[in-house]
């Protein structure tokens, strides 16, 4: 089994790599590749969906895999832990609106669907919970927007009822549902947004653990 491993920043990529697999093994139109295991390729593709359609297609053609996975940092519609892990159960993306023409809001005309559902959740929560972490599930709302608390931020949440808001992974989920690939994400609170903290957006704590636990899924999930 090939898997694919999907990231915007270099921040989120960095805990994954280790001094072998510090080179990338290709670089194609400015996306890194990086060998993590035998089966298991990793790409840094950049912040927004366009990045992250582009990058997963690239890892699709080139790689083959059979399963793709998105991890990185969202920001949260409750009040949770910075750093609560997250496995997503599907994706909506909250800034395509074609309403004018009739469409429902979130609508995805080329492939006529609203949501993205992650695949094979039942065995996605089997191997999260055989890690034993905590974790959430939930659904997130993919834009290119960084939220915070604003009249769009109620809006999302209340059109939509995500758990979570960030920008890439629904640009990945529909990439591989054109590609008839499994995809699924793990993602770490790095914010609340309805929440006033002493910082906007606490990276390196939602980052502590999550590629820990991006590795212990996979070879939970894995295993014969």
């Amino acid at each position: 089994m090939t898997i694919g491993l999907v990231y915007a920043m270099p921040g989120e990529i960095e805990t994954l790599l280790t001094d072998e697999t510090r080179t990338p093994i290709r670089t194609e139109a400015g996306v890194s590749f990086y060998q993590i295991r035998p089966h298991i390729i990793a790409c840094c593709c950049g912040v927004s969906k366009v990045n992250a359609a582009m990058g997963a297609q690239l890892l699709i053609s080139l790689y083959h895999p059979d399963l793709v996975l998105n991890a990185g940092v969202a920001g949260c519609f409750e009040n949770v832990p910075i750093g609560t892990i997250v496995l997503a159960e599907g994706f909506v993306q909250h800034d395509v609106d074609t309403t004018a023409i009739g469409d429902p809001v979130g609508l995805v005309s080329t492939v006529n669907q609203i949501r993205f559902p992650t695949a094979d959740l039942p065995a996605a929560k089997a191997a999260m919970d055989a890690t034993g972490v905590p974790y959430r599930t939930g659904w997130v709302a993919t834009g290119d927007w960084f939220a915070t608390d604003t009249p769009r931020s109620h809006w999302i949440a209340d059109t939509f009822h995500p758990l979570l808001c960030e920008m890439e992974g629904c640009a990945v989920a529909q990439v591989c549902l054109r590609n008839g690939v499994k995809f699924m994400a793990i993602k770490s609170v790095s914010d609340c947004l309805f929440e006033h903290h002493d910082f906007a957006f606490n990276f390196p704590a939602a980052m502590k653990d999550l590629n820990r636990v991006v590795m212990a899924f996979l070879t939970q999930l894995t295993k014969e």
